[in-house]
């Protein structure tokens, strides 16, 4: 009965979209830009301003939602934000359509809230990558720009001349750097704080001010090299960690194939208690703490294989 419902459900969805001349192709790009563009709750100032002085540390879900958000926002990616909460909300639904067609509602808030937060996840995890990349890119980039800094002392000359030489994102970085500083306005230290918010990284800004430093005393151009070089020793630490850092994830991968593959399993060894685990009440309250034991170990293991970052 319960799948006679869910056909006639999807039959009528789909004769609402065709009534409405509405393609997939067209109403999930318009859903996405619904939700990238909601209208923000308005708050009173005395709110805002509180807001501002003490800001609230967000835990859970809501962690991992504002984390994904500033993540494509970092990363000039803003646009997929709608994208990425449809691609949540369809995957919640189908999460609780697999619930549903396991007569398990125990497991229904647990697969619906587990699979909304996967695309959130995701953004985190291959977040990692990124930032090991960027690091990577910073390093070179600033390496070069710093030597030619030292040798000619004109900051835009040793940008113009190793532009060509590097690879985004940080190429489009020190670009937009020249383009600003000599199409738009001649106010060396205005674009040199506007390069420094233009990458999300300490060293990486670090090195900003003390270039801007440097524009009103040129003895301290000094200080630029230990700054490169710290991207160096993070390189190199990272490096020897790497394998601790992903010990976690090789980990909640082997135990989660061990307890998902016992399911099947137990319907050859012994068929009284896969139809216990399967068919009583009690059965689908332990599938429901198993599921939500895998989702939450994975949030773990996710914040756990965080790239390394230098702090002062």
């Amino acid at each position: 009965m319960m799948i006679l419902h869910l056909l006639s459900f999807a039959g009528l969805s789909i004769g609402c979209l065709l009534l409405l001349n509405l393609s997939p192709q067209r109403f999930i790009p318009e859903l996405a830009r619904l939700f990238a563009h909601l209208p923000a709750r308005k708050q009173h100032l005395s709110k805002q301003i509180r807001a501002v002085q003490h800001p609230k540390k967000f835990r859970g879900w809501r962690a991992t939602v504002q984390e994904a958000r500033a993540i494509l926002k970092q990363t000039g990616q803003s646009d997929k934000l709608g994208m990425l909460f449809v691609g949540s909300l369809m995957l919640a639904l189908t999460g609780a359509l697999l619930a549903i067609l396991l007569h398990n509602g125990w497991l229904l808030p647990v697969l619906a809230g587990g699979f909304a937060l996967l695309p959130f996840w995701g953004v985190l995890f291959t977040f990692t990558f990124y930032k090991k990349r960027l690091h990577g890119e910073l390093e070179t980039a600033l390496s070069i720009i710093t030597t030619s800094y030292l040798r000619s002392e004109n900051i835009l000359a040793a940008v113009e001349e190793n532009v060509p030489y590097l690879n985004p994102p940080v190429a489009d970085v020190f670009q937009a750097f020249l383009s600003e500083s000599k199409l738009i306005h001649a106010n060396l230290r205005l674009a040199l704080q506007s390069l420094k918010g233009r990458i999300n990284d300490g060293v990486f800004q670090e090195w900003c001010d003390a270039l801007t430093a440097c524009q009103e005393d040129r003895t301290l151009k000094s200080t630029l090299m230990p700054i490169v070089t710290k991207l160096s020793d993070m390189r190199v630490v990272s490096a020897e960690l790497d394998y601790l850092l992903y010990e976690p994830l090789k980990e909640f991968l082997t135990m989660a194939l061990l307890m998902i593959g016992n399911i099947p399993l137990l319907y050859f060894l012994n068929r009284d208690w896969f139809h216990t685990l399967t068919a009583s009440t009690h059965g689908h309250i332990v599938l429901a703490l198993c599921a939500l034991a895998l989702f939450v170990s994975f949030a773990a293991v996710i914040r756990l294989t965080r790239p390394l970052e230098y702090k002062r």
